[in-house]
């Protein structure tokens, strides 16, 4: 398969006409067409039906496809990186996080690692899920991680970062915003959002609350639903302080309580660049710079 046959493949689904998606990629349809079939050929089955008013995608034509979609956009970016790196970059550390706000001094500590290190180009790479895998897969070089998930990891080297605390999420204007720290007792009569993944302090906290009978629940699929949640005026829900964006949509209240989470960075034991070393040495001196900053 070729990245040209996959290019007529996604234009034929999308016009389903041979000679409208010949004319727009600028071939000829006998071209076009042939291309088509040697597809066809390869992977075994039929793709799309003919017929005197054009064509129809088959049901394994449509889920195809839709595979194809995500390959091409996937070969784009690649392709993309690998023009950046050319360019520029004689090396690279790809760091791996759920979203942006879990490493918030990560823009700062590429800006100050770029002054002394402009040859290595430092790549974010946001994966909600799986990005333990991906990591232990060699597909990055550092992972951010909770410490929970790393005891039986083996061949990692694991780097203390913060401490993170549980704060209350609510919508600005709510009373509880005007508080300094939430106690389990203002939460009587609230409904509060739960589950969603969880990290397992979290999850004690939240059964510790309900278990009083005094606190309604709602059970909300993950954290951006949760928000959006909150921002209905469904519910409060609480939260590591890692995610807070820091974007002043929502009220981040500190809560009361003993638990913590322990962030942390992951390195693969037998990646001994001192470019990495480096860089994990400059996020760690801007949190321990920021003594009064929220985390």
């Amino acid at each position: 398969m070729t990245t040209k046959q996959i290019d007529y493949c996604i234009e034929l689904a999308r016009t389903l006409n041979f000679s409208r998606a010949a004319e727009n990629l600028f071939v000829s349809q006998p071209t076009f067409s042939y291309q088509i079939r040697l597809l066809e050929e390869e992977i075994g089955f039929s793709i799309f039906e003919r017929s005197g008013k054009g064509a129809s995608l088959t049901p394994a034509g449509a889920q195809f496809v839709s595979f194809l979609y995500g390959m091409r956009e996937e070969l784009k970016r690649a392709i993309e990186q690998g023009q950046n790196f050319s360019a520029k970059y004689k090396d690279s550390i790809t760091v791996s996080l759920m979203v942006r706000q879990a490493i918030y001094f990560l823009p700062e500590a590429m800006r100050l690692f770029q002054q002394t290190a402009p040859a290595v180009q430092i790549v974010p790479r946001f994966q909600y899920e799986g990005g333990m895998d991906s990591f232990l897969k060699g597909e990055a070089d550092i992972l951010f991680s909770l410490r929970e998930h790393t005891r039986q990891l083996s061949n990692v080297t694991v780097h203390d970062l913060f401490d993170s605390h549980i704060y209350l999420i609510a919508q600005r204007d709510d009373p509880l915003a005007e508080k300094n720290l939430i106690t389990e007792n203002d939460l009587y009569g609230r409904t509060l959002m739960v589950g969603g993944g969880s990290p397992t302090a979290l999850k004690a906290v939240q059964h510790r609350l309900i278990s009083t009978g005094r606190i309604d629940y709602f059970n909300s699929a993950d954290h951006d639903t949760t928000l959006t949640n909150v921002a209905a005026g469904h519910g409060v829900c609480l939260a590591p302080g890692f995610l807070n964006d820091h974007s002043g949509q929502f009220a981040w209240i500190p809560f009361d309580c003993e638990e913590r989470f322990s962030c942390v960075l992951c390195t693969h034991k037998t990646d001994t660049r001192q470019s990495l070393s480096d860089f994990i040495a400059i996020l760690k001196k801007l949190y321990h710079d920021a003594v009064a900053f929220p985390l």
